[in-house]
């Protein structure tokens, strides 16, 4: 294995990651738009703030990693997607930090009406940042990226067919994923009402994201066939079955009220087609313009890069594991609230 394909293995590890868990916190703010009003809405709400306090935050750090090493490691293939596909890039990032300030500041409002318009605004940018990051890798996968500084079509690159439904995908996966952990969240919260209400969320995102992804595989057989032949074929295929039978399971295991397990098949569900999706791009990383060894660093920068992270993971790993491993505990779970509940006279 070269120092190339490590750095990848890094790449691909990070997107999964923020796949798993960043999806989650996207898809918790799905839940709060579609909460409906300020009283009915309220213990919904209440519930997404509790859930995602602890953790929010520390899940961008993944997206960070990738940044990172795909601009250290393949600075051309960095270069020709930021600039091709500036526009949803650039939205994602403004939507990412409207989504943190609103969320931030949401809990501190002093009037019903301000935290309306917060609330409001980090809801919008749960929904259209996974959107937009997915419709950004819709792009480069059926191959709308070529090499050079905006050499792709501004516009095109992520508006179509792949695009859009990847988007989409992205945003169902979130509100799924969320759904699922917060359904566990509850029944830790002894909240039986909110265990009903994320159970039922959590049951009919799991059947519209697989009808989704089931539409995503004819989709791509249409405008982008490559892919399409690749994730059919092969390991890609069994990362694809992985996540089909991930899915049904967890529609079972919520189905049956074990959210213990049904959070793992979630992430397996997720993590698999992710896998699959990126695997099927091989052996280019710009398809099909640009191969991983064309677009590969000098061998001292990616040496650099491969123990410089190497380093970094023995921090980082054992500090996230043991965050999210007092969250399950419930060892940092703050007093449940509803969200309207100081608002009411």
């Amino acid at each position: 294995m070269s120092l190339a394909d490590v750095c990848l293995g890094f790449i691909l590890l990070g997107i999964t990651a923020y796949a798993v868990l960043g999806s989650a916190d996207f898809g918790a703010g799905f839940w709060d738009l579609t909460a409906g009003g300020a009283r009915r809405g309220g213990r919904i709400r209440g519930m997404v703030e509790r859930s995602m306090s602890p953790v929010w935050e520390a899940n961008h750090v993944w997206l960070i990693f990738v940044l990172v090493i795909l601009w250290t490691a393949f600075p051309v293939a960095f270069g020709s997607i930021f600039s091709t596909l500036s526009l949803p890039l650039f939205l994602a990032a403004i939507g990412i930090i409207f989504r943190g300030t609103a969320f931030a500041l949401r809990g501190q409002a002093a009037t019903i009406k301000e935290a309306r318009v917060l609330g409001a605004v980090f809801a919008l940018s749960s929904v259209l940042v996974p959107f937009f990051l997915g419709a950004t890798i819709g792009g480069v996968a059926s191959g709308r990226v070529p090499v050079g500084n905006a050499a792709g079509d501004l516009v095109t690159s992520w508006w179509n067919p792949t695009s859009v439904m990847a988007g989409l995908v992205a945003v169902l996966t979130g509100a799924f994923l969320a759904a699922v952990y917060m359904a566990g969240d509850s029944q830790r919260a002894e909240l039986p009402d909110l265990v009903r209400a994320f159970r039922a969320r959590a049951l009919g995102a799991g059947v519209v994201t697989g009808v989704a992804a089931a539409v995503g595989l004819i989709v791509l057989r249409g405008d982008a066939r490559s892919l399409y032949d690749s994730l059919t074929s092969g390991f890609c295929l069994s990362m694809v079955i992985v996540s089909g039978l991930g899915g049904l399971g967890t529609i079972a295991l919520v189905w049956s009220e074990r959210y213990g397990l049904a959070r793992v098949t979630a992430a397996v569900a997720v993590a698999a087609i992710v896998v699959g999706w990126l695997v099927a791009q091989k052996p280019y990383i710009l398809p099909p313009h640009l191969t991983i060894d064309q677009a590969k660093a000098s061998h001292a920068t990616l040496a650099a890069v491969v123990i410089g992270v190497a380093a970094g993971l023995v921090i980082l790993v054992p500090s996230l594991w043991f965050l999210y491993r007092l969250v399950l505990q419930g060892r940092l779970d703050h007093e449940y609230e509803p969200l309207d509940q100081r608002f009411r006279l």
